[in-house]
């Protein structure tokens, strides 16, 4: 089994790519071991000293990593335990706890007009492109012209997060959807 490794947009995260599968659908994001119950792989990286936060995409995982730790030390580690749980054959989620977050999280079954174009516009715009930094974005409302998301993986805590959203994220909602006034992280 061959991992690759990319660096993202932010430094204290880098993105796994394992070469098969991870999650069948949606996203995992464990910010501690005490989170992470359902995944085996999750809590195993958790043991590795100064990891901070572990995010499960369609097929990368993203690490988070302490900032008194250094890559060069880590990264054997996490590579290690990356590739003798998929050569195992583990499960990386256990119990149907496929997908914590993404479209789980936000989905009310009968959600308004606006509201559905929003999640269409993230689905199809905008975590593609996130994801391509090791990331997600999950939407956790809209209320008065506001959208309120949470950024996820490398997303999370990156440096241009702020301007992701507000640049990039904010200007291309009010674009096509005239209702949405701004932006805001959610916590």
């Amino acid at each position: 089994m061959f991992i690759q490794t990319e660096q993202t947009p932010n430094p204290a995260t880098l993105k796994f790519l394992p070469g098969c599968p991870v999650l069948d659908g949606g996203t995992a994001f464990f910010e501690a071991k005490e989170a992470a119950g359902n995944s085996p792989l999750a809590q195993r990286l958790f043991d590795v000293e100064g990891i901070t936060g572990v995010f499960f995409g369609a097929d990368f995982i993203t690490i988070t990593k302490s900032e008194d730790k250094e890559w060069y030390i880590l990264k054997p580690s996490i590579l290690g335990t990356i590739m003798e749980h998929f050569t195992a054959g583990r499960p990386v989620m256990v119990d149907g706890a496929e997908s914590l977050s993404g479209h789980a999280e936000a989905a009310d079954g009968d959600d308004d007009e606006v509201v559905s174009q929003i999640k269409e516009l993230l689905d199809t715009r905008v975590r593609p492109a996130v994801a391509q930094d090791g990331g997600d974005i999950v939407f956790h409302g809209f209320e008065n012209g506001v959208v309120f998301l949470r950024m996820q993986g490398a997303c999370a805590g990156c440096p241009s997060s702020t301007a992701t959203l507000k640049m990039g994220i904010e200007n291309m909602l009010r674009h096509y959807i005239p209702e949405v006034t701004e932006v805001r992280a959610s916590e």
